[in-house]
């Protein structure tokens, strides 16, 4: 009976291990060949945060302009590879709009998110702008405007409802 005791141990701690959730890979730092996911544009060339998602399989993550295309294609039932990270821009960290930071990058789930602003992402819409807690994110709320979500409950009209083209958006400084 002695002998049973150490090798059930041993076979449980092993399927603690396997069920222990895997890292997720590492944020990629934008760089010049950083193409926007729906638009292939180059990335650094838009202003406002930016995302990444990574698949499982692919060595190189899907990168987006605009963190309201991120949430669009996260939301979108279309995706057939596993994701094993979502990344997005820590805005309260950037030097400004228009300088996020290279490897700026927090897990998007640890994010906070603010939606319904008066001001405009890197490809002209609405945008979802992420920060890495609702102290940093206070400032702009006060300036723009919206209400602090956590990723998880970022409604759908949020990245998918359409855009009206009349509306005036700020450019953040």
């Amino acid at each position: 009976m002695k002998l049973h005791i150490p090798i059930l141990l041993a076979l449980a701690l092993t399927a603690c291990k396997e069920e222990e959730a895997k890292a997720p890979p590492p944020p990629v730092e934008l760089n010049t060949a950083a193409l926007s996911f729906f638009c292939q544009m180059n990335v650094l060339e838009h202003g406002g945060p930016k995302g990444q998602v990574h698949l499982e399989g692919y060595p190189a993550p899907l990168f987006f302009a605009q963190v309201r295309d991120l949430v669009a294609y996260m939301k979108s039932p279309e995706r057939d590879a596993q994701i094993t990270a979502v990344y997005v821009s820590d805005t309260g960290k950037a030097a400004s709009w228009d300088d996020l930071g290279e490897g700026n990058w927090i897990l998007a789930n640890d994010a906070q998110f603010v939606i319904g602003a008066n001001v405009a992402g890197g490809m002209g819409a609405p945008e979802i702008v992420p920060f890495g807690d609702a102290a940093s994110a206070k400032p702009f709320l006060d300036k723009y405007g919206g209400q602090l979500l956590p990723f998880t409950e970022i409604p759908d009209d949020a990245a998918l409802a359409p855009v009206d083209l009349s509306q005036t958006l700020e450019t953040p400084s």
